[in-house]
């Protein structure tokens, strides 16, 4: 029997990462169509994700590019919030991981 693959809604996820300061955000972010999963624009913000989906999105003016590793299971510390995610994004010095940014 295999296992189901675990998902999470895509504005819970943006909002564990710490990638929005709040869901409301994140869910504005989905509908007016600003964020890519696999390539695929989507404007729902119940949209399933779950490890190894990339997301791309606009945050401070530059376009980021995240691998997710984890769904997590809350919204924790940022040291907590980077483990969920992978920084794809070009130009990303190692270790910058800016989290907690208002989406623009």
């Amino acid at each position: 029997m295999t296992l189901a693959r675990q998902t999470i809604r895509i504005d819970k996820w943006l909002w564990h990462a710490r990638f929005c300061k709040s869901r409301a955000i994140a869910q504005t972010l989905v509908t007016e169509g600003r964020l890519r999963i696999n390539g695929q624009p989507t404007d729902k913000p119940a949209r399933a994700v779950g490890a190894a989906d990339v997301l791309t999105f606009m945050q401070g003016g530059r376009v980021r590019v995240v691998r997710v590793l984890d769904i997590g299971t809350r919204r924790g510390p940022a040291e907590e919030a980077r483990l969920l995610y992978e920084d794809l994004s070009e130009g990303n010095p190692a270790g910058d991981t800016a989290t907690g940014q208002l989406v623009e």
